[in-house]
């Protein structure tokens, strides 16, 4: 596809998105908007959502375009792992060419596989230099974006994340503003305590994440706090 063909797709989605969003009036609408824009970008996509990392470092699905979506979202929860929650993570583009051979994220490969969903795309969505979360696109058929669909996202979700800040008054800003120093000082506790777990028991930086959280699950405690006790307590056989 060329240049010019691009500069029109994105020309009217962000037309699209910035008068949609200003409509909806609240980020829970907005967000909701971003999925169906995202999905009517990217020609064959089947599915699109939007997850958002609260303070406490838990993911959920705010805006999914159809069930399934959300059902291989909660399989990337639970298990941990996938490319929203590294996209979100590492603050990088994530693609995956088929979820039959993928390896980085196995376990839910498998499961996303299962539903019928054989390739994704999912970059970080961040917000006056914070990451909050991560936009991504399904397709049910392997290698089915390209370095174009990746550099649509991209560039969309950068819009987005402009216009859901701008969509904000004063007051809600600020609280948002508050929002984020809170979940950057836990999120770096928590890398903190994914780097303390991969010394302690001999992990890479995924499986070390993937832990912490399996246990933060277990013990029904938000991220953040079982990543202070993680640094605090080290010999708590919890742990």
């Amino acid at each position: 596809m060329g240049s010019d063909s691009s500069v029109v797709e994105l020309a009217g989605a962000f037309a699209r998105l910035q008068g949609l969003l200003l409509d909806a009036g609240t980020a829970a609408g907005a967000v909701a908007e971003l999925a169906e824009v995202a999905q009517d970008l990217i020609l064959l996509a089947v599915g699109a959502g939007v997850t958002l990392i609260d303070q406490n470092g838990q993911p959920s699905s705010l805006a999914a375009t159809d069930p399934g979506v959300e059902a291989v979202d909660r399989m990337q929860y639970a298990a941990g792992e996938g490319p929203c929650l590294t996209a979100w993570d590492t603050v990088t583009f994530q693609r995956v060419e088929d979820t039959y051979t993928e390896t980085r994220w196995p376990d839910w490969a498998a499961a996303a596989a299962a539903t019928g969903v054989r390739s994704v795309l999912s970059t970080p969505l961040v917000y006056q230099g914070q990451e909050i979360g991560a936009v991504k696109v399904y397709a049910g058929e392997p290698e089915a974006f390209t370095e174009h669909e990746e550099h649509l996202l991209d560039l969309l979700a950068g819009a987005a994340a402009t216009l859901l800040g701008a969509i904000q008054d004063s007051q809600s800003a600020h609280q948002l503003t508050g929002q984020l120093h809170d979940a950057v000082a836990g999120r770096q506790e928590i890398q903190q305590a994914v780097g303390l777990l991969m010394e302690r028991h001999d992990l890479e930086a995924e499986a070390a994440h993937a832990r912490l959280l399996a246990r933060a699950r277990q013990q029904h405690l938000p991220v953040v706090e079982l990543a202070s006790r993680v640094l605090h307590h080290a010999e708590d056989p919890r742990l």
